[in-house]
C-alpha cells in the first residue's frame, strides 16, 4: 500500500480557506519589489524567509500587510493568483474559493478595478489550463471600521458577478463580528454567501456571534469553540463547516504543535472540519502539506477531503462530479 503522503498527493481536494495574499512568496515578493520600485526592509530572499518566525497573529499580520505594499498594478495581481492557482492544481486542488481583502489594497491607492481584474483574469485563465474550478470571496478587515466596510461593498458593487461571497479576517482580539452585522444583512440581501474568521483568537462567543449576527454558512478556522460544548453541540446538529488550517494554528501559536491540534476531536466530535492552507507562503506549506502534517489515516483523509467538497459553494452538478473524482479515486487506491 502507498504511504500516507503519496496518496494525499494524488487526491482531489477543494480549498475554502485561502488568503491569496497570504500565498505572495519571498522570491515574488522580491520581484515585484525590483519592478515596481518598492523599498523594503529585506535585503534578499533570504532574509524576507527568516522574518517568517510568529508569536502572534498580529505579528504575522504585521508582515502580511507590509508585504501587500508591492501589489500595485493589475499584472501584480494577476501573477499573485497565477502562482498560487499553478500551485494549487499542482496539488490536485479541483475547486478553489479564495479570500481577497480590498481594502488592504484600496486605502493605499490601488483602484479596486486594477485588483479585481488582475485575480479575475488569472482565475480564468487558470480554469482553462487545469479544469478546476475557482470562486472569489470578498473580506472585510476586521480591525477597520463597519463604515469602511460598507464603502469596500460600495466599490465592489459593479463586479458583483466577479465574487460570491463575504468574509471577515484580519486580528480577531476585541473585534466581534457583531460589529459588522449591517454590512452581513446588507450582503446576504445582494445574494451574497457570508463566512468569518472566529473562534482562532477570539472566544466561542465570537463563532456563536458570527452563526448568530452574521448568519453565516462556514465558520474560518473555528478551534475555540471546542471550549464550549453546548457549542460544539450546535455545529454537529446545523452541520456548520469550519475551515482548520493546521500549520496556520502552528506558526501562529494557537496550538503548541501538531500533535496538540484539535483537529482529529473535530472528526470524532462530529464536526464537519475541512483542511485548507490559509496563507500558505507565512506558514510552510500549500495543502498536501497541510493534509500530511496532522497524520491521518487514509479513511480520515478521505472524510477531510469529502467534507471540503460538501462545504464548497460550487452547484449541485460540479459538487457531485467532484465527489465522484473522490470517490473513484479512493477504490482505486485499495
Amino acid at each position: 500500500m502507498e504511504d500516507a503522503d503519496a496518496f494525499i498527493a494524488g487526491l482531489p481536494k477543494a480549498e475554502l480557506h485561502i488568503h491569496i495574499e497570504g500565498s505572495l512568496e519571498p522570491e515574488l515578493t522580491m520581484a515585484l519589489a525590483a519592478r515596481n520600485g518598492v523599498a523594503l526592509r529585506f535585503a534578499s530572499i533570504a532574509e524576507l524567509r527568516a522574518a517568517y518566525s510568529f508569536s502572534s497573529l498580529q505579528d504575522f499580520l504585521d508582515l502580511y500587510y507590509e508585504g501587500m505594499r508591492v501589489l500595485l498594478h493589475e499584472q501584480d495581481f494577476y501573477d499573485l493568483a497565477t502562482a498560487y492557482l499553478k500551485k494549487a492544481a499542482s496539488q490536485n486542488v479541483r475547486h478553489a474559493e479564495i479570500f481577497f481583502d480590498p481594502q488592504g489594497h484600496t486605502d493605499r491607492g490601488v483602484p479596486f478595478k486594477t485588483m479585481i481584474d488582475g485575480l479575475w483574469r488569472a482565475l480564468k485563465d487558470a480554469e482553462r489550463a487545469y479544469g478546476m474550478t475557482t470562486a472569489l470571496i470578498l473580506c472585510f478587515l476586521r480591525h477597520l471600521d463597519e463604515a469602511s466596510a460598507q464603502r469596500t461593498l460600495d466599490e465592489a458593487l459593479p463586479w458583483r458577478d466577479h465574487f460570491i461571497g463575504v468574509g471577515l479576517d484580519s486580528s480577531e482580539k476585541d473585534q466581534p463580528p457583531s460589529k459588522f452585522e449591517r454590512v452581513f444583512a446588507r450582503a446576504r440581501g445582494l445574494g451574497l454567501k457570508a463566512v468569518a474568521h472566529a473562534g482562532e483568537e477570539g472566544p466561542p462567543d465570537y463563532v456563536r456571534q458570527a452563526l448568530d449576527l452574521l448568519k453565516v454558512e462556514r465558520i474560518d478556522h473555528g478551534v475555540r469553540a471546542l471550549e464550549d460544548p453546548a457549542l460544539v453541540r450546535r455545529l454537529v446538529h446545523e452541520r456548520i463547516p469550519l475551515t482548520v488550517c493546521p500549520l496556520s494554528n502552528v506558526r501562529l501559536r494557537v496550538v503548541p504543535d501538531i500533535a496538540a491540534h484539535p483537529l482529529r476531536r473535530m472528526l470524532r466530535d462530529g464536526l464537519m472540519a475541512t483542511i485548507n492552507s490559509d496563507d500558505p507562503a507565512y506558514f510552510g506549506g500549500y495543502m498536501n502539506e497541510n493534509f500530511s502534517a496532522a497524520r491521518f489515516d487514509r479513511d480520515e483523509i478521505v472524510t477531510l477531503a469529502r467534507n471540503g467538497f460538501l462545504a464548497a459553494f460550487c452547484d449541485d452538478g460540479t459538487k457531485r462530479r467532484y465527489l465522484s473524482e473522490l470517490d473513484a479515486y479512493g477504490l482505486s487506491r485499495r
